[in-house]
């Protein structure tokens, strides 16, 4: 049974899409039967628009891969997919409908716009439940992947804690390999032989996945490895190296005919910027309006929670490398770095006022940055800003770190709506970063945005 587990959740999916299409086309008709009960037909006369809608659905459905697995898919995204989806859908079901059923059925163009928008609502509703009913069953082991990492180092290691750590995934790690002879067990995930045996341990073990956790190995290593995999049906994922995060957006061009491939492109510029700085001009001033009456107040409060200013200023470095001072609520003593330095904040410091503590897990200590924001300093989204004695040491051994200073530093960002802030990797955050830039878009910048407030009650990483 747990082995045909992929095929049920994919089966129960279609089968929940097809319910919620069919109940907001029924939903659509009562609407427009309260509002015009003498000019539109029963329910029946419409089962064959109800067909055509739902199959048409469906199959754009299928185009764009919407019962394709995608586990890091967040709801936000999905949203996205589903309405634009629902969108063609229904446009190429009137198209049917108005030419298949024209001399039968005179349907109501006002119905349809419900049935559209209720179709994108309720659509969206079951995928939530069907997905949290899945993870649910993922947790608890029923219809997991087996999963064997090639590594046991730091990044075998640090992939081995993020599956620990989201067990709605579905997967199960079974052990390493490693040609290491002093590779030891990690976390009670054994180490369960070399390289070579990757062939002999797909089949023992019934592993579905094999995860390349070997940044550091040659491209001849990688493909000895996949090799390996080959005659068995398992799927390979490979944690990028250096090269990818250097080429993270690699596309082929030439130059009078000779091929050239372009590894380094922006694509925030241009009239692109004009619009991203309106967006941060309207974005902050409404917020500064709407928010100042609780500004006042956590002023007041921060005052009477301890000695010194309301406000702290520290220096961050943003756009072309340049300094400027970022601002923030207090929410640490005075002299917190007086005898660590320049330090991260971590889980449970001691430096946090006791307001501090309760500002910082909910982000409130950053409000003033929209005042950095409405400067022009910094940007709703991008790159995170950081400290310029931090930026010294990460610019020598992190590739392409400073390009990620290519465009304005934001008040949340990719990295940050992925997890990745507070004491995290910087690797990871450079990726992402650098993935923002050469990606950016208006509707990337709004799904951050929206990301970024449902996250901020439940971000772990937020001290």
């Amino acid at each position: 049974m747990k082995q045909r587990a992929p095929v049920i959740f994919m089966v129960s999916l279609v089968v929940t899409d097809i319910l919620m299409i069919g109940l907001a086309f029924f939903i659509g008709y009562q609407l427009r039967l309260q509002s015009d009960y003498e000019n539109i037909q029963p329910f029946s006369a419409y089962g064959g628009m109800l067909l055509v809608h739902t199959i048409c659905n469906l199959i754009v459905f299928f185009f764009y891969r919407l019962y394709h697995r995608q586990r890091s898919l967040s709801y936000i995204d999905q949203f996205y997919s589903i309405f634009g989806a629902v969108s063609v859908g229904t446009i190429i079901a009137i198209a049917f409908i108005s030419f298949a059923l024209k001399n039968q059925l005179d349907y109501p163009r006002l119905m349809m716009v419900y049935i559209w928008i209720l179709t994108i609502l309720l659509v969206s509703l079951g995928r939530v439940i069907q997905s949290r009913l899945q993870r649910s069953l993922h947790a608890h082991g029923w219809g997991e992947e087996r999963v064997l990492i090639v590594g046991a180092g730091e990044i075998g290691r640090m992939i081995l804690q993020k599956i620990h750590d989201t067990p709605s995934l579905g997967y199960h790690v079974v052990g390493f390999v490693d040609d290491d002879p002093h590779s030891k067990a990690v976390q009670n995930s054994p180490v369960l032989g070399k390289i070579d045996d990757i062939p002999d341990l797909i089949g023992s073990e019934s592993i579905n996945e094999v995860i390349v956790a070997m940044p550091e190995a040659s491209h001849h290593e990688i493909l000895k490895i996949v090799n390996k995999c080959d005659r068995a049906k398992t799927s390979i994922k490979v944690f990028p190296d250096v090269f990818q995060i250097m080429a993270s957006e690699v596309s082929i061009g030439d130059l009078g005919g000779l091929p050239l491939l372009t590894v380094r492109d922006t694509a925030l510029r241009g009239w692109k910027l004009t619009v991203k700085r309106a967006i941060d001009v309207a974005g902050s001033t409404a917020f500064l309006i709407l928010a100042s009456p609780i500004m006042m107040l956590l002023a007041i409060l921060i005052k009477l929670d301890s000695d010194g200013p309301v406000f702290y200023t520290q220096e961050r470095m943003g756009l072309d490398g340049k300094r400027f001072m970022m601002l923030k609520f207090r929410s640490m003593r005075t002299d917190a770095e007086r005898e660590t330095g320049p330090v991260w904040a971590t889980a449970n410091d001691d430096r946090r006022t006791r307001l501090g503590t309760f500002i910082r897990r909910l982000s409130i200590d950053e409000f003033p940055q929209f005042i950095n924001v409405l400067l022009g300093d910094m940007s709703l989204v991008g790159p995170r800003p950081e400290r310029p004695v931090f930026v010294e040491q990460f610019r020598q051994n992190i590739p392409r770190y400073m390009d990620r200073h290519r465009e304005k530093a934001g008040l949340t960002g990719w990295a940050q709506v992925n997890g990745l802030r507070g004491d995290t990797s910087i690797i990871e955050r450079t990726k992402y970063d650098l993935w923002y830039t050469e990606n950016w878009s208006v509707s990337l910048d709004f799904r951050i945005m929206i990301r970024t407030i449902l996250n901020l009650f439940i971000d772990k990483n937020a001290y």
